[in-house]
Order: structure tokens, then C-alpha cells, then sequence
């Protein structure tokens, strides 16, 4: 294969195989997480506050899979590391088939919770290595389908939960090796990858270790890091404390279920327009600016938000900025890492989203109980937008500095 400069470079990962395997994981996932709280509390009666430290076991653990992984791939072959934490998800989601009481339960959610963020982190280091499509686009196809994959999976577990939670576990077992078939029989050409990198170290070409990022880099990146941390933050509230909000306001249950479908379909939409005309955003750093941006703007809105329409429009606004938003970062990152550590530094892009994340649905609860929901609603829209304030002087005095390594 040559590139567009007429360079040959080796056969690489083709990136329908990357979606496909992305895709078949992301459904299975999605039969797991929707699940969680209802299935503690209601089922086997696990207070609320436990199953807040549940889920924040299973929030940190992927930060330190995504951590250990991200790392990994900068040094050793990325193959056996993918498809070995493919298969042991399968694995880990079959045994809750058959065992998934209490306290068991817990370790298994910890277990896919560090998986989960070790097979994100590889999945995005192997897409690094992709050069036959740029960056941005190939971080959009992935993040399309992961939450196309959010779309099926959330569609279908509520009927699977409700006819057999053995056989939930099973299908998302099924669905896990599929991605860990195609990653055994699709994935070799990372095999080649990794020993042309290796060759280079060792010719003096490349470095032995992994580089740190330039100076200006790396600032550049810590504050898209610390953006998208307290993005995070808050946007968890979305998935904890604002069902209760929209229960008090007479908002039956079933409707806020369907914000998330709502959610996932206009992410898909909005995927398929930016690879249709990734012209669109004239950079990378515009496209995450407009993101992060709408998700400021959102918080607005729900000051105002007492019946449904409201809250679609508000959810609507804040899906827009997390589809143009969360796909940009990692390509963002990708270009400001130097070859041989990018798997650090997409680890870390997955280790900043994580602690927002897990700190979330605790910040936005104690801040509720103390000051109420207006006041939370004002506090996430402030935070974020003192975050992009804080990101242009920044751009502006270290747009000359920066280094890309595309």
C-alpha cells in the first residue's frame, strides 16, 4: 500500500474490521451498564450509597486498565494484549451468566470495568497507527460506533432483562468473543506495526522509550484533559441525579429512559455527517471548541426545563456538543503525542473522562442537597465555560510552540 506522498508503508488494520469489533463490544457493554443500579437495588437489595461505591469501583478500575494498557502498547506488541483482554471480557461475562449474586457481582463489574478501559485505551492506540485516513476521521467512525453499538444495546436490554438475565449475560458474552474473533483473525497487521517500530529503536531511527511530550504539548493537552474531566463531571449527572429531578417534575420514568436513545441516535447522525464532510470544522481544535461550547449552553437550558419538550431540547443541545466534542479529543491527542508513547497519552485521554466520571454522580448529589438543582445546573455551566475561557489565551500563546506529529 502507498500513501497519497507515494511512500509504501505496511499493510495496516482495516478500518471496517476496527468497527466491527468496536461495535460488537459496545453492544455487549451496553447490555451491562443501563442494568446495574436497577438490578442491585431492585433484585438483590443493594442500598443506593453502596451501589455508589459499587460504581465508582468499576469507574476506577477502568481508569487503571486504561492506564496499564495505554502504556503497554508503547512498549510490547499490541496483538496478544487486545486479543487476550477481548477474551477474558468474554469470559468474565459468561461466569455472571451463571454467578451473579451478591457480593460476587461486584468483583465481576470491577473486572469488566478494567477491560473495559484496557480494550478502549488498545482500540484507540491501534487506531493511531492507522495512515490511510486521517486522524479526525477515523476517531469519528470509532466514536459512531460505539455509540451505534449504545443505540442497539440500550434498545434491546430492557426486553432481555425483563425474559432472562442469564441469557442477557450470555448474548453480551457472544458479542465480546465476536470482537475477539475478529481481533484474532483481523488484527495480525499491528503485529508488523509494532516490529517496524522496534527495527527503528533499534537502528537508532526512533527512541528506546517512550517520549515525553514537548513543553507546549503538553500544556496544550492537560488543559484539553482538565476540560474534558470536568466535562465529565458533571455530564455523569445526566445518568444519576437528573431521573430524580424528572420524576419530581411528574416525568414518568420511561420517558427519561428515551433522553438516551434520543442521545445515541443523534450522536450516530452527527458522525455520519462529519465523515460525510469532515470540511465542516476547519480544525480539530474548532470542532472541540463547538463541542464543549453546546455542552455549556445545555446546562442553560435546564434551569428552564419543567416539562418533557425541554428536556429533549436540552439533551439534544448537550448531544451535539459530546458527538462533535468526544470524537475530536483523541485524535487531537493522537497528533500531539510523539510516536512512541501515543498509547500513554490515549490511555490518559480515557484516564481524564474516567475521574469525571467517577466523581460525578457524587459532586452534582452533594451540591443538589445543599444548594438544589438550579444552582447545580449554573455551577456545570459555569465550570465548563471557565474551562474554554481558560483553553483560548492558551491556544493563542502556544499555537507557535506546539509540535504535531501526524
Amino acid at each position: 500500500m502507498k500513501t497519497k506522498h507515494g511512500q509504501q508503508t505496511l499493510p495496516e488494520i482495516g478500518l471496517p474490521w476496527l468497527v466491527v469489533a468496536e461495535l460488537a463490544t459496545w453492544i455487549g457493554a451496553s447490555f451491562i451498564w443501563p442494568l446495574t443500579s436497577v438490578y442491585l437495588n431492585k433484585r438483590l437489595g443493594i442500598s443506593l450509597s453502596v451501589i455508589g461505591i459499587v460504581l465508582f469501583c468499576n469507574c476506577a478500575a477502568n481508569m487503571v486498565g486504561s492506564t496499564i494498557s495505554g502504556r503497554l502498547f508503547d512498549k510490547f506488541n499490541p496483538y496478544p494484549l487486545i486479543v487476550g483482554g477481548m477474551g477474558l471480557d468474554a469470559l468474565v461475562l459468561l461466569a455472571m451468566a451463571f454467578f451473579h449474586g451478591w457480593p460476587i457481582y461486584w468483583f465481576w463489574l470491577v473486572c469488566t470495568g478494567f477491560l473495559g478501559g484496557w480494550n478502549g485505551a488498545l482500540v484507540n492506540s491501534i487506531a493511531t497507527s492507522l495512515k490511510k485516513y486521517p486522524g479526525r476521521y477515523i476517531f469519528n467512525i470509532l466514536y459512531f460506533s460505539q455509540n451505534l453499538g449504545v443505540v442497539i444495546g440500550t434498545l434491546i436490554v430492557g426486553y432481555l432483562y425483563d425474559y432472562s438475565i442469564h441469557l442477557l449475560f450470555i448474548i453480551a458474552s457472544c458479542l465480546f468473543l465476536i470482537g475477539t474473533v475478529v481481533a484474532l483473525t483481523k488484527f495480525r497487521p499491528i503485529i508488523a506495526y509494532h516490529a517496524e517500530r522496534k527495527e527503528k529503536q533499534k537502528s537508532g531511527q526512533a527512541p528506546t522509550k517512550a517520549e515525553p511530550m514537548p513543553k507546549a504539548n503538553f500544556y496544550m493537552t492537560l488543559g484539553f484533559f482538565i476540560t474534558l474531566g470536568v466535562t465529565w463531571l458533571m455530564y455523569m449527572n445526566w445518568e444519576s441525579n437528573l431521573s430524580v429531578y424528572m420524576v419530581s417534575l411528574g416525568i414518568p420514568f420511561h420517558l427519561y429512559s428515551t433522553l438516551w436513545t434520543i442521545n445515541a441516535s443523534i450522536i450516530v447522525v452527527v458522525q455520519l455527517i462529519l465523515a460525510r464532510f469532515p470540511g465542516i470544522f476547519k480544525t480539530i481544535y474548532q470542532q472541540i471548541f463547538f463541542g464543549i461550547f453546546m455542552f455549556a449552553i445545555s446546562w442553560l437550558t435546564l434551569i428552564f426545563a419543567k416539562t418533557y419538550p425541554g428536556f429533549v431540547l436540552s439533551m439534544s443541545i448537550l448531544t451535539l456538543g459530546e458527538s462533535t466534542a468526544f470524537s475530536a479529543i483523541p485524535a487531537y491527542v493522537n497528533d500531539m503525542s510523539p510516536y512512541s508513547s501515543k498509547g500513554k497519552y490515549q490511555g490518559l485521554t480515557l484516564v481524564a473522562s474516567g475521574v469525571g466520571r467517577a466523581f460525578g454522580p457524587l459532586f452534582g448529589g452533594t451540591l443538589i442537597d445543599l444548594f438544589g438543582y438550579k444552582t447545580m445546573f449554573v455551577v456545570a455551566s459555569c465550570g465548563i465555560f471557565l474551562c474554554l475561557i481558560a483553553l483560548v489565551p492558551l491556544k493563542a500563546k502556544l499555537k507557535d510552540q506546539v509540535h504535531y506529529f501526524r
